[in-house]
């Protein structure tokens, strides 16, 4: 079956950085979009990034331009989402979801379980 499974997440001071991995299983990584999503406290979930299956075009929130980077390897069928000068208020749990549809949010139709981002002091 399609599974992905997040890690790399957890607590970093302001400024620093981390790098989040999406490994996927059970399906044709390279035919997928794969888009990273995050959901703070009290918050809806919102994406952040997504990449084409040849990694060709890539899709950034505003609130992520410039600090964060998707890319993939489909050799190691894994998704990248590499995050630099955190900031407090990217504190939330970070989801990799895919699709055949393209880099729209809302057409995404399996995700993995989640990794945990916590930015601060």
């Amino acid at each position: 079956q399609l599974q992905l499974v997040e890690s790399g997440g957890g607590l970093v001071q302001p400024g620093g950085s981390l790098r989040l991995s999406c490994a996927a299983s059970g399906f044709a990584l390279d035919y997928y979009f794969i888009g990273w999503f995050r959901q703070a406290p009290g918050k809806e979930r919102e994406g952040v990034s997504c990449i084409s299956g040849n990694g060709g075009s890539t899709t950034y929130a505003d609130s992520v331009k410039g600090r964060f980077t998707i890319s993939r390897d489909n050799a190691k069928k894994t998704v990248y989402l590499e995050m630099n000068s955190l900031k407090p208020e990217d504190t939330a749990d970070y989801y990799c979801a895919g699709t055949l549809m393209g880099c729209h949010w809302g057409k995404f139709n399996f995700w993995g379980q989640g990794t945990q981002v916590t930015v601060s002091s």
